[in-house]
């Protein structure tokens, strides 16, 4: 082992001492000299190793310095404490603040809110009810009986033990109207489920809002200025819109509403087919037999009912050209909202 030079070792190790501008920089300095591995502690260990008179003298330097190191150690620390406690107390207001990170709120989430708000505005309230449905609620009671080639258009998703996956939200009407008497007014926002090819504008899953509106003298023109408000509201301009004559079992006559494509403004892109015009809502005048399966009489009441495709809604709103992005759990995609 090389013998070290004792004076050689104070000097540097004061030096050291007097330089440290922490006590992490102190205790990194009492380890290099009088740790287990310190070079003090190493020159102690050898001097077995020495003659008598050597190791006698050698022995008598080695702890002098030792004693004299954690002396001069022990006098630093006082001060170096005071630093390190002021540093961390010291705060610099003027640093402006880092602005925590949240999440974003979906944008079907952003358009419910949206829908929900403005239907009550009017005076209409907000029903919830289950997604998987069995086949009167979904079917029989909404004047579309077993055999009914009606059926086909809804592409149902059974389950077991006569169940299935609502494949639309209008289950709800009868559900309300068997415990609520008229006049009423409802819409009910929802998922529903629907077995067929996806694309651009079409998913197997979506959102609808049903709405219902009950009462003596409840006519489609209502329903046209209803409609109209909303978009209105929502959109917050005019929109141009447009009723055609159409087929639902549970609705007699029975209308679908187009709107000018938002996205395109009116000159045809994926999300409308092409055609400058979206498919938004399927509405009509409730059908007796609707109103006679929730307990209503509809000799003395009518009204009108709708279902509106939320994502749709949310595509023109946000200029959104494919439906299954609101699905994708693309980051990227959420953090715009």
């Amino acid at each position: 082992m090389v013998k070290v030079n004792l004076k050689t070792l104070k000097i540097e190790a004061q030096k050291e001492i007097e330089k440290a501008e922490n006590l992490k920089d102190l205790d990194i300095i009492f380890k290099k000299y009088l740790g287990k591995k310190g070079e003090i502690t190493q020159t102690l260990r050898s001097l077995k190793n020495l003659p008598e008179k050597e190791r006698k003298k050698r022995g008598k330097e080695a702890n002098q310095l030792k004693k004299f190191l954690e002396e001069e150690i022990k006098k630093r620390q006082p001060a170096l404490a005071k630093v390190s406690a002021s540093k961390e107390e010291w705060i610099d207001i003027t640093v402006p603040g880092k602005k925590p990170v949240l999440g974003h709120l979906h944008p079907l989430t952003l358009v419910k809110r949206k829908i929900e708000e403005i239907f009550q505005a009017m005076g209409f309230s907000i029903i919830e009810g289950p997604e998987v449905e069995n086949e009167y609620y979904n079917f029989d009671a909404l004047n579309i009986p077993k055999e009914h080639p009606a059926r086909d258009f809804w592409d149902t998703l059974y389950l077991k033990n006569g169940l299935l996956l609502r494949t639309h939200t209008s289950p709800v009407q009868i559900r309300y109207i068997e415990k609520n008497n008229p006049p009423l007014r409802i819409i009910v926002p929802g998922r529903v489920f629907r077995h067929e090819a996806t694309d651009a504008s079409h998913d197997v899953q979506f959102y609808q809002v049903e709405g219902l509106m009950i009462g003596k003298d409840i006519s489609a023109a209502n329903f046209k200025a209803i409609i109209e408000e909303f978009f209105s509201r929502f959109f917050g301009k005019l929109v141009k819109i447009r009723l055609r004559p159409s087929f639902f079992p549970f609705t007699e006559p029975s209308f679908e509403v187009d709107m000018s494509c938002l996205t395109c403004a009116g000159k045809g892109c994926s999300a409308c087919s092409r055609t400058g015009w979206v498919e938004i809502i399927g509405a009509g005048m409730v059908h007796p037999n609707v109103l006679k399966a929730g307990g209503i009489n509809p000799k003395n009441w009518q009204g009108f009912a709708f279902g509106m495709g939320m994502d749709r809604l949310a595509m023109m709103k946000y200029k959104i050209n494919d439906i299954r992005l609101f699905y994708s759990g693309d980051l990227r995609f959420l953090e715009q909202f």
